[in-house]
């Protein structure tokens, strides 16, 4: 627990909010508890706060972790509003060349020095710990802070139409569908995705419209501080176990998310979720359900459903779209694999919400190619398809090498960097069977993020597990080791798939020349 002693300094500092917090007539006398969970900084518990950001009334505003996907994007919606933004990141990077393209100023490498006598808030993320030199002169200075999720959430109350679209998978996918439908339509939409999306040019887009699309992530419960007006719930699956105890504890989180929706709000939820009435019981607004349609069930077993789902050459699943059991016509992707099929139906169900034509939704689906980093072709070496995915857990593993599978290829090789310890060790096994359905597995050291390896797991242990499997596997300390061995293994017409949410990527750029 950190308490901020220096109430006389927060005070004085948010005397200067004025058009920046709601106005209030309660007295500015309080102590803000900084509480932790697993060492992560989780949220604030505070008295008589004033936390309602105006975006008519632009701060200087400084990002802590600046170059990360979400916090970028969020730098970027504020810039464009007349906000003076820094931020501070440990590396330089793409993203972060392009931040001070934007007039951003941006330091490398986080320390007291950084922040600047005009400041007046600061924004962390989860990975920011609270030993952050940053964070901790913010404290002494009486900076008013921030987490990443609660500036999203303050953002989102700014738009009557708030589109938060959350799950333990497919998030990005399915904001990059809706986005693209909203688009067609021409409602001219502000977008903050989890990924690159080309037809925005990135991952943010500022529109002039009462609209506003994102990604809702649970990890942290974050979403739980998030204002939408339509929710998506794609899935419920076990997941960053290093902050949830369980799954029953990850499904309180998604329960307490959809309870977060106005009377005149809209859920739709994938209506597969195990125990789903858990999640949806007693909700005042509308509950919308989809899925995929299995031999026996109802014409209107969900409000939105699919049947007789097929596959082209490339793998790129098309379908009959049922609506309340009346059919609606085929529709058909450009992306692959059948989990996307469930993606799409969201998505539609989400535009038919907005009173947007089925005919525009089609084309609108059937112009998503994809996002970076989900089942992006990055190019062709030797007669050898490569192609780069952001999967990191056992269930997104299966569904990306299940899509390989009807890709045309002679051997799937997949090279895969597990994403935390955490993660790795409690869904090992889980992890195992997914990675076995790939022909050749290569695995790269596990990528730490947040962590610190403890020697309780490591990519050798996977390893020994898919050997005893039978399965063709190999292990290498370094990515020059991996990139030889594929260079000397890999034959014309195979397919390979360098997978995880770390650096692995650079694996395929290296291959590609690029």
């Amino acid at each position: 627990m950190h308490i901020l002693q220096n109430e006389t300094a927060y005070v004085r500092k948010a005397h200067i909010f004025k058009g920046f917090f709601e106005e209030t007539e309660k007295v500015l006398h309080r102590v803000i508890v900084f509480s932790q969970k697993n060492d992560m900084i989780t949220g604030v518990e505070e008295k008589d706060i004033m936390t309602k950001i105006d975006l008519n009334q632009p701060v200087h505003i400084h990002f802590i972790g600046i170059g990360g996907i979400s916090m970028s994007g969020l730098a970027s919606l504020l810039k464009s509003k007349g906000f003076v933004v820094s931020g501070s990141d440990r590396t330089r990077s793409a993203v972060t060349e392009q931040l001070k393209a934007q007039g951003i100023r941006v330091c490398y490498g986080q320390r007291a020095a950084n922040l600047t006598d005009d400041l007046e808030l600061a924004v962390y993320t989860a990975a920011v710990k609270a030993d952050n030199p940053e964070y901790v002169a913010c404290l002494e200075k009486g900076i008013p802070l921030i987490s990443r999720a609660e500036l999203l959430g303050q953002i989102s109350k700014s738009f009557p139409v708030a589109i938060g679209v959350s799950g333990t998978h497919g998030k990005t996918t399915t904001t990059s569908m809706i986005a693209l439908i909203l688009l067609e339509a021409g409602l001219d939409p502000t977008i903050a995705l989890g990924g690159m999306l080309e037809a925005i040019g990135g991952n943010l887009r500022i529109g002039d419209s009462d609209n506003f699309l994102f990604e809702a992530d649970e990890y942290t419960n974050s979403f739980l501080k998030f204002y939408p007006s339509d929710e998506v719930i794609l899935n419920i699956d076990k997941d960053h176990l290093d902050f949830f105890k369980d799954l029953d504890d990850i499904r309180h989180s998604f329960r307490l998310y959809a309870m977060r929706l106005p009377e005149n709000g809209c859920l739709i939820i994938n209506g597969e979720i195990p125990r789903l009435s858990e999640i949806t019981e007693g909700l005042p607004c509308q509950v919308v359900t989809y899925g995929i349609l299995k031999e026996g069930d109802a014409l209107d077993c969900y409000n939105f459903a699919a049947r007789d789902v097929v596959f082209d050459e490339m793998g790129c699943p098309s379908y009959n779209l049922y609506i309340n059991g009346a059919p609606c016509g085929t529709i058909a992707l450009s992306v692959p694999g059948g989990h996307n099929a469930a993606n799409s139906l969201a998505a539609i169900a989400e535009g038919v919400r907005r009173e947007i034509p089925l005919s525009v939704i089609q084309t609108a689906l059937r112009r998503y190619t994809g996002t970076k980093r989900r089942f992006e072709k990055k190019g062709v070496i030797g007669g050898v398809t490569v192609v780069d995915d952001y999967a990191h857990h056992p269930t997104e593993i299966k569904a990306t090498l299940t899509a390989a599978k009807a890709y045309p290829h002679k051997k799937l090789w997949c090279v895969f960097q597990p994403h935390t310890y955490t993660r790795t060790k409690m869904l090992r096994k889980e992890f195992v069977e997914a990675l076995s359905l790939a022909d050749n597995l290569i695995l790269a050291d596990i990528f730490a993020a947040r962590e610190v390896n403890t020697g309780e797991i490591s990519s050798r242990d996977l390893c020994k597990d898919l050997e005893e499997l039978g399965k063709n596997v190999h292990y290498f300390p370094s990515f020059d080791e991996i990139e030889n061995f594929l260079l000397n293994n890999c034959v014309n017409g195979d397919l390979l798939i360098t997978m995880g949410a770390g650096d692995v990527t650079k694996i395929s750029d290296s291959l590609l020349g690029k």
